[in-house]
């Protein structure tokens, strides 16, 4: 599936969705004379360089336009950029370049931000495999398949640095941004409602599809340790070939089966008492010991399937793994196997504003007061690539 989108629809598509004093300005330009450009484009944080949809869709363009664009990407996919610091150099016709800045900038901040957040989680739990599903949580295909692209990008980066990352995705889509032909998937709750039981659900998605690891959701009734062992006990060969596995995604409202706020802070004290000997915030401790798929939760489920003998089960977890929840997660050392998460998402979304501004007009150096640090330092050589 391309990023780029279909070709004949590009001319209407940034007539349409450009801002108007952009396109004002192509008009004016193609009037009073055209200029060689150079823009400059940053973020105003940290991000991980993502800018392959932009550099594809600026490449489509400049081909429809019977145009060249000069893109020199300064910082390659996948590296470390630092706040401000440009990305990547566009030159160009004044012309051709001036209406396409609105739609460039949106397919750059976003990916950038998803990107590093992906990379900081899987640094957190650099043991643990994640899976991508972020399908639910976007507004439409586009942002479905940049946020797919992000992820695969800070996965990358930090499996550079010894973690695993993200072995895949939730949707076939996108699955091709984690080198796979479709995405992974068992059930949803909707499944376990419609058989009525736990292990009857379990018994459905087996019989039809019997080659497929089994992973079964075990929290729609808040019996998460009993369901998890009725499963286990009903699928024994699975359990016992690790082709099992159950995922725990307890919403925020109560707490997994067995536990209360004391039982919680009891099994972190067994396992890991430095966890919870320290400063927490309120967000950390509710990671912890709270409700929902807390640290205590994940060992509290953990300690029942190897009490019951079944090691090789693996356990699943999702609902809000986010940055900080992956770190406290690391912190509590919470027995995990796989993370399906889709919160790399940006939360604070004026965080994702990616900003462009021209500093070369004709081959002189020029740019807005307060924006000097953007231009190319004495010396530098455009590396091309357009």
């Amino acid at each position: 599936m391309s990023a780029v989108g279909s070709m004949p629809d590009l001319a209407t598509d940034i007539a349409g969705r450009t801002d108007v004093y952009f396109n004002r300005t192509r008009e004016i330009v193609a009037r009073f004379g055209d200029q060689l450009v150079t823009y400059a484009v940053f973020l105003r944080r940290p991000v991980i360089a993502a800018p392959r949809l932009m550099l594809d869709w600026l490449r489509a363009v400049a081909a429809t336009r019977g145009t060249n664009f000069e893109l020199d990407a300064k910082y390659p996919e996948g590296s470390w950029v630092g706040a401000g610091e440009p990305i990547v150099y566009i030159s160009g016709s004044l012309m051709q370049l001036s209406d396409l800045e609105t739609i460039f900038l949106q397919k750059l901040g976003a990916a950038c931000v998803a990107a590093q957040h992906a990379y900081q989680m899987c640094l957190a739990l650099p043991k643990v495999a994640f899976l991508a599903m972020e399908a639910r949580h976007c507004a439409g295909a586009e942002m479905q398949e940049m946020m797919a692209y992000a992820a695969s990008v800070g996965s990358a980066a930090a499996q550079r640095e010894g973690a695993r990352g993200f072995i895949g995705n939730a949707n076939d889509a996108t699955a091709h941004w984690f080198g796979a032909a479709r995405g992974f998937g068992t059930m949803p709750h909707s499944l376990i409602g419609y058989a009525g039981s736990t292990v009857r659900a379990a018994e459905m998605f087996h019989e039809t599809f019997p080659d497929e690891n089994l992973t079964v959701l075990v929290d729609y009734f808040g019996r998460e340790i009993s369901d998890s062992l009725a499963v286990c006990r009903h699928f024994p060969e699975l359990a016992a070939s690790g082709r099992l596995a159950v995922r725990i995604d307890t919403h925020g409202g109560r707490f997994v089966e067995g536990l209360d706020p004391g039982e919680s802070y009891a099994v972190l004290e067994m396992h890991v008492p430095g966890a919870i000997r320290h400063y927490r915030s309120d967000i950390e401790l509710r990671y912890l010991v709270g409700t929902g798929v807390s640290a205590a939760a994940i060992w509290r489920v953990r300690d029942a399937l190897d009490a019951a003998s079944f090691p090789k089960v693996r356990i699943v977890a999702s609902s809000g793994f986010n940055v900080e929840k992956c770190r406290v997660m690391a912190d509590a050392k919470a027995p995990i196997d796989v993370v399906g998460t889709g919160s790399f998402i940006p939360e604070i979304w004026s965080e994702t504003y990616a900003t462009a501004d021209v500093v070369e007009y004709d081959g002189v150096p020029r740019v807005k007061l307060g924006r000097e640090f953007l231009l190319r330092k004495n010396g530098e050589r455009r590396r091309g690539g357009g």
